[in-house]
């Protein structure tokens, strides 16, 4: 152990994470001012995509997400729980084909509309404050490019002594 605690720094992430949190229960109020219980913002792009594709595999809904395996399965047994999707085998024995349920499907029109009024939301903030947040990101994720995360990271490492 060293000797003082580096949690007692403040969280450089604290404020983006808490800032995201508090955009999605934003949105999440819509929902539920519209009567749509158990739904939460995370839900909306793969219920989307499922409406438009039909039925796919988490390998494949994750693939066309742009998202982990592991991140997809966990939301779609979310959705599974709230009645939104449902999960039959797939192909061969270690898949699962999710499919919408009626609810699951009844609710996209609004989620469509919601999706397309978050975007242009974040058009309209990225008007209003002097470093857009699209644009912001989009450097990060440019200079991490040009050198990853991990290598920064271990650019600072300092390992304790053995």
């Amino acid at each position: 152990m060293t000797s003082s605690d580096p949690t007692a720094v403040p969280d450089p992430w604290h404020a983006l994470r808490e800032l995201l949190a508090a955009m999605d229960a934003e949105i999440e109020q819509v929902y539920v001012e519209r009567g749509i219980e158990g739904v939460r913002p995370r839900f909306a792009y793969p219920l989307i995509r499922l409406a438009h594709t039909g039925p796919l595999t988490i390998r494949e809904l994750a693939r066309s997400l742009d998202r982990s395996h592991s991140a997809v399965s966990q939301t779609v047994a979310a959705l599974r729980r709230e009645g939104l999707v449902t999960s039959e085998p797939g192909p061969d024995a270690r898949t699962r084909r999710i499919d919408l349920t009626e609810r699951g499907r009844s609710l996209v029109p609004f989620l469509e509309a919601e999706w397309r009024a978050t975007h242009a939301t974040v058009a309209e903030l990225d008007g209003e404050v002097p470093y857009a947040m699209t644009a912001v990101v989009e450097e990060v994720r440019r200079a991490l490019e040009r050198r990853s995360m991990r290598q920064r990271v271990l650019g600072h490492l300092v390992e304790p002594p053995q």
